[in-house]
């Protein structure tokens, strides 16, 4: 009887583990990332993918050298407006990315250097 109990269970485990696995988020955040609610991830690869890097406001943060004007997709999931800066010899730029916003092809992340919750005092760019 014990030995067709756990068949039971490991048959029914099984039977679970593609309803599990297709639970799951559609837009992972990729294997190096625990993206999470609440955050901004940016990705060095278009379509989200490459080396991961996620920014949770509030306050400002550089981006690691591997972002550094060399991201290439992002994805929010903040329910506020976040700010990708762009810092220059003598002037920086932002650019919004508003609540929820998504680029699998970021032209722009060619410029970031850090990401805020405020604009940092620089022009929209």
């Amino acid at each position: 009887m014990f030995r067709k109990l756990v068949l039971t269970a490991v048959a029914a485990a099984a039977a679970l583990t593609p309803a599990l696995a297709t639970a799951a988020p559609a837009a992972a955040a990729g294997p190096d990332v625990a993206r999470g609610p609440g955050e901004v991830c940016f990705w060095t690869q278009p379509g989200q993918h490459g080396t991961g890097f996620c920014y949770r406001p509030p306050g400002y943060r550089d981006l690691p050298e591997s972002h550094h004007d060399k991201t290439a997709s992002f994805r929010s999931d903040v329910n506020q407006n976040i700010y990708a800066i762009d810092w220059g010899r003598h002037d920086c730029y932002y650019r919004l990315i508003r609540p929820y916003d998504f680029s699998d092809n970021w032209s722009w992340g060619s410029r970031i250097d850090g990401v805020s919750d405020k604009t940092e005092g620089c022009q929209a760019a």
